[in-house]
């Protein structure tokens, strides 16, 4: 006559074997419910988030002018270009640029050009209609640079930057 194990189930699996499992499994939901504050606080503050992205009215900017505001604590120069002066820069898209960009690849509508306004050279708030190309003038060290943000001349190595930007409406534009 055979005996029974009762510490057997019918697969081969202990009572004991159940438990290591089943203390595993509470242990390691115990672990990520303590962890899971821990992770949560390195998530932005609201009022970091809350500087993440401005909105600004474009209707306040007459054509062949320049807004300024401030995003992240940096300049952003908002400009109403004219359809000159869009010729002008979609001209300059074969001159000998040192950080080659077209300038329909620097905006998403033609009239409206936005960009970070800090020097890529050493920091500085350039001038706006300014320099020998009609755009921005960096006094401070030099650099010009076109009706586009593009560095034509001076010591400044790239383009003023374009932020991630998206229209909202016609007259409403999303920075950030």
């Amino acid at each position: 006559m055979a005996t029974i194990d009762h510490n057997e189930h019918e697969g081969g699996v202990t009572r004991r074997n159940f438990l290591y499992v089943a203390s595993g499994a509470v242990s390691a939901t115990g672990a990520a419910l303590a962890a899971w504050p821990l992770i949560d606080q390195m998530n932005p503050a609201a009022d970091v988030l809350a500087l993440a992205s401005t909105e600004v009215d474009l209707s306040a900017i007459p054509e062949g002018q320049t807004m300024k505001v401030l995003w992240r604590g940096k300049p952003v120069f908002i400009r109403h270009r004219t359809a000159d002066e869009i010729a002008e820069a979609r001209a300059d898209d074969n001159a000998d640029l040192r950080d080659p960009e077209t300038d329909e690849a620097r905006v998403q509508k033609a009239e409206w050009l936005i960009m970070v306004g800090v020097c890529t050279h050493l920091g500085c708030v350039p001038l706006d209609q300014a320099g020998e190309f009609d755009g921005w003038f960096c006094p401070c060290h030099g650099s010009h640079y076109d009706i586009s943000g593009r560095i034509r001349k001076g010591p400044a190595p790239l383009n003023l930057p374009v932020p991630e930007y998206v229209f909202l409406n016609d007259t409403t534009v999303k920075i950030g």
